[in-house]
């Protein structure tokens, strides 16, 4: 498999989990979420993410979620499906959960916490891949993850068999622009703070933008991709500064990102 393997392309938000009152999943609001990313024009969505609270989550409520999402979204949108985990037997089995429950493909980090060399980051990968079925997105988020996916390891790792897009959302636009120019031509690339960089980052060619922002942000998800596609340099160069905005706003006096997100979700 490789780029080619799959369509997925433009706007892809990172959506929030909605819990309820009790601390379960709010199925009929995750349904709400959903849909209003799809009328905004949005290609698919990205559940159980960062932005999605997997951390705090069971391998249950993810496989939960997974399958809620599915049978909200249906054939209107592509279905990636966080499924990382520290040890290889958890990853498979959350990543065939995702692949029962119909999802497109799976969004996959390297093992978080305890600092990996590249061999062995390469080798959990390999053992997941070789396991599964459905195609794989990297996700690169060393700032969560502790450990990096660097333009030379995402190029091997680019080599085994289900491995077909990476997520670059270290924040750092050298290690995105050295991975778009080490995979692009065999993997489909996409921006994840595309509220910082995400107008140069598609200008360069990335496929697409996954972004938590556009969960209460309208303009932040496919039409910041499209016109930064397009070439409508004024729009896009307004939204990359709201992006800037917000984001300044979402990580400062205390803040951070996804209590912030939801919180704003909250208000509108």
């Amino acid at each position: 498999m490789n780029r080619d393997s799959v369509s997925w392309s433009g706007a892809m938000p990172a959506i929030t989990t909605p819990f309820d009152d009790n601390g379960k999943i709010d199925e009929r609001e995750l349904g709400d979420v959903i849909d209003r990313h799809l009328a905004l024009g949005a290609t698919g969505v990205v559940v159980g993410g960062c932005t999605g609270e997997f951390w705090a989550m069971s391998a249950d409520e993810r496989a939960r979620l997974f399958a809620s999402s599915k049978a909200v979204i249906g054939t209107r949108g592509t279905l990636i499906a966080g499924t990382g985990m520290i040890g290889v037997e958890e990853t498979v089995a959350l990543t065939l959960q995702a692949e029962k429950a119909g999802c497109d493909g799976a969004l996959i980090l390297p093992p978080y916490f305890i600092k990996l060399t590249d061999d062995e980051i390469h080798a959990h990968y390999a053992d997941v891949t070789a396991r599964i079925g459905l195609p794989v997105m990297l996700y690169n988020i060393p700032g969560n993850a502790v450990n990096c996916l660097r333009p030379t390891l995402v190029a091997r790792l680019g080599q085994l068999e289900r491995v077909v897009a990476v997520k670059e959302s270290s924040g750092d636009w050298n290690n995105f622009y050295g991975t778009f120019l080490a995979v692009h031509e065999s993997l489909r690339v996409f921006c994840g703070p595309s509220s910082v960089f995400g107008v140069p980052a598609v200008q360069l060619g990335a496929d697409g933008v996954i972004d938590c922002f556009p969960n209460m942000w309208d303009e932040g998800g496919q039409m910041l991709f499209e016109a930064a596609r397009d070439g409508d340099t004024t729009l896009a160069a307004r939204l990359q500064a709201m992006g800037r905005r917000l984001t300044d706003l979402f990580t400062s006096d205390g803040r951070t990102l996804y209590p912030s997100t939801k919180a704003a979700m909250d208000l509108l």
